[in-house]
């Protein structure tokens, strides 16, 4: 009995005891995690958001681990990173571990408000249903509970607010402890009329001082203006280095040779016009060996400064060293980019290598322009494979300039027009119509027709233009308004905005984003080889004189501030800018219409056979209008 009594003894203190360490566990504080351990113990990829789903593995790109982490340390976290590096899964796991562990005021900020039910509902939603340490404190949205909705998203201790930079009051209602910037290089320069979203949000965390925490995440855009490479500039300036396979020295990849090394070296050739890379390895910058990119990308990678910065820490990383790319295919990625021209080579820039675009402007004037003239031999050289033409609508005149194309959008000057006369009056109407319908002769015989027309709306005689045009659009004869860059609408008016019917004259009508176009035309005028995008002009007269090449330089890009919000805008150098405008509704034409232009000149449109409108036919102004001196209808 006593060995039994014993016996019964030791089990009952075993119990209390276990019983007790239940009890203190419950009530012991929480071990706290770095975001990239809460992330490899608690988030799941699904097959709904990842190509790779399954138990998140911050090891699958190591670079993402100091990444997530200083987040714990640092007040300010810059980003600057190219596609397929993971850089919305940091915004993510930072979101997450702060509900589970941290619980507080977040704000989520994307660039436009209507972006925000998408992210709601495809990317949050879905990391919360796959994590139960998330599904336990985050409820599913219902459209009768206030505190659970598509944008906000409560839990016990804080709250996450999903918003869009351009709506002010998104940005400045309530204090936050976490803001969360995403692809701030396309946030409007100003959200509606307040000012900076960045600078509004970010004033929303002044009151938690020593815990509020800002991370910056997008890939770059244009240098000049580029907020992510501003805020990057501005900080540690980190790059992610790997060893070499060969000698072991650590270094940033890049992409590009710099005399002959560090960067990658590839094999292609091309077949049936696609080209095929069969090769493609990184030469060392220190020994100068050719390593594999399997051999670079298992190597112990490190970040490191190059800058010290007491609160702000920043990253920069491209797809190089990225588990989700392929060396090859961003060789192949950059040969199509060149081969396009500047258009998709500065998103080769931006979304491949993550970084800024820079427009350089060295030898690029009138001049230089009008040195490459050259002799056709013919009214249309070979190589076009159709003609388009744009008309700039004055007040004693009409400007108009008609461009052949071909391929790869490289383009040929045909002639350049200036018919004057009274606007108010028919005869100038169809002096415009009888040039319109006119043909011009290729040097095998062939005749072009315009297939296409854009029209200037602006100005005077915008009624007049949509009667002209009207009666045409069967012919692709448009009318085009023009809007350009303020505060409040930069980087929201794409090139081709979409397009209207006027009620009276069934006239169609395109909104263009004329900076986007203006950057467009200038790119492409500062091709100097014959190739994609170049641009020819013919040197046996048709209008391309000393004035018209003044006209085509008359506008560069500058960096100004306009209600205290820094943009980079087109100003004028010179007076007259009716050539680069009509270079501009040329190329807008053109995108309205869409050709194929890799197909042969034989299966491209050449427009209708038409005769001109008979004079009795075309409407007059009525009575004159009152004019404002010194007023152009240039874009």
């Amino acid at each position: 009995m006593k060995v039994q009594e014993l016996e019964c003894e030791v089990c009952f203190q075993e119990k209390t005891l276990a019983l007790f360490q239940r009890s203190v566990r419950q009530w012991e504080p929480k071990r706290r995690l770095t975001v990239s351990q809460w992330a490899d113990e608690n988030r799941v990829l699904t097959t709904e958001t990842s190509s790779e789903p399954g138990p998140w593995r911050t090891a699958r790109a190591e670079y993402q681990r100091e990444i997530m982490d200083s987040i714990e340390d640092w007040e300010e976290v810059v980003i600057m990173a190219s596609a397929q590096v993971g850089k919305t899964e940091f915004l993510m796991n930072v979101t997450a571990s702060f509900i589970d562990q941290d619980p507080c005021p977040i704000i989520h900020v994307l660039p436009k408000d209507d972006m925000v039910e998408s992210y709601s509902k495809n990317r949050f939603t879905p990391m919360v249903k796959s994590s139960k340490a998330l599904t336990e404190k985050v409820g599913v949205a219902k459209s009768r509970d206030s505190s659970n909705t598509i944008s906000e998203k409560s839990f016990p201790g804080g709250y996450l607010a999903i918003v869009g930079a351009n709506v002010a009051a998104n940005l400045s209602s309530r204090p936050v402890q976490v803001v969360l910037c995403d692809e701030v290089d396309r946030f409007p320069a100003s959200s509606g009329t307040e000012g900076d979203p960045i600078e509004l949000v970010t004033a929303r965390t002044k009151t938690f001082k020593r815990k509020r925490r800002h991370l910056f995440v997008s890939t770059p855009v244009d240098k000049d203006t580029s907020r992510i490479y501003e805020l990057y500039s501005n900080s540690t300036m980190e790059q992610w280095h790997l060893p070499c396979p060969h000698c072991g020295d650590k270094q940033p990849l890049r992409f590009a040779l710099k005399n002959g090394v560090g960067g990658v070296k590839y094999e292609f050739h091309e077949e049936d016009g696609e080209f095929i890379v069969t090769k493609a390895e990184y030469v060392c910058a220190y020994c100068g060996a050719l390593g594999e990119e399997k051999d670079w990308k298992r190597g112990a990678g490190e970040w490191v400064a190059r800058k010290k910065h007491s609160t702000r820490r920043g990253f920069h990383i491209n797809q190089l060293a990225s588990p989700w790319s392929d060396w090859r295919e961003i060789a192949k990625a950059f040969l199509v980019a060149k081969r396009e021209g500047p258009d998709k080579l500065k998103v080769f820039v931006n979304t491949v290598l993550g970084e800024p675009w820079e427009t350089k402007l060295k030898g690029f004037d009138d001049k230089t322009i009008k040195a490459r003239r050259e002799f056709y031999g013919c009214d249309v050289p070979e190589g076009v494979k159709l003609l388009t033409a744009a008309v700039d609508t004055q007040d004693d005149r009409f400007e108009i300039e008609v461009i052949g194309w071909g391929a790869g959008k490289e383009s040929w000057r045909i002639e350049y027009k200036v018919i004057r006369g009274d606007l108010d009056g028919p005869a100038i109407w169809q002096a415009l119509d009888e040039f319109l319908c006119r043909t011009w002769t290729g040097h095998d015989g062939h005749e072009f027709r315009i297939v296409g027309m854009a029209m200037d709306s602006g100005g005077h005689y915008t009624k007049e233009v949509y009667e002209f045009t009207g009666p045409r659009n069967y012919r692709f004869f448009t009318a085009i308004k023009g809007v350009g860059k303020t505060a409040k609408t930069a980087q929201d008016v794409s090139f081709i905005s979409g397009h209207t019917k006027t009620a009276e004259e069934k006239a169609v009508l395109y909104k263009i984003g004329v900076d986007d176009g203006k950057v467009k035309v200038f790119e492409s005028l500062k091709i100097s080889t014959p190739g994609p995008q170049y641009c020819h002009f013919p040197d046996d007269g048709r209008g391309y004189d000393d004035a018209y090449f003044l006209g085509l330089t008359a506008e560069t890009q500058k960096v100004v501030t306009e209600d205290g919000v820094r943009l980079k805008k087109w100003v004028k150098i010179r007076d007259r800018n009716e050539p680069f405008d009509l270079a501009v509704y040329n190329r807008a034409i053109l995108e309205i219409i869409r050709p194929n232009l890799s197909l042969p000149r034989e299966q491209q449109p050449n427009g209708p056979k038409v005769e001109p409108i008979g004079l009795e036919r075309i409407k007059t102004a009525g009575p004159r209008r009152k004019k404002r001196r010194n007023v152009s209808s240039s874009l």
